[in-house]
């Protein structure tokens, strides 16, 4: 499975850049980017021996259900 990243855009709003000026700022957008995806992982989740042995709390009681003799 591969995975898509976005890819960032871009847009002159002002003055004429000819072809080797557009061609150097894509170069560098695009390094900058490619750092910052790489350097954005997120952290393992550390789980502690305490918290593996951690018997899991009790689901709450279903209030729709009706229990024994004093239901209706």
């Amino acid at each position: 499975m591969t995975e898509e990243r976005p890819t960032p855009s871009l847009r002159i709003v002002r003055g004429n850049a000819n072809e080797e000026e557009l061609a150097a700022l894509i170069a560098v957008v695009t390094d900058a980017y490619e750092r910052e995806a790489a350097d954005a992982v997120a952290d393992e989740p550390s789980i502690s021996a305490w918290q593996r042995t951690q018997r899991p709390l009790r689901k709450p009681l279903r209030r729709d259900i009706p229990w024994g003799r004093f239901s209706r």
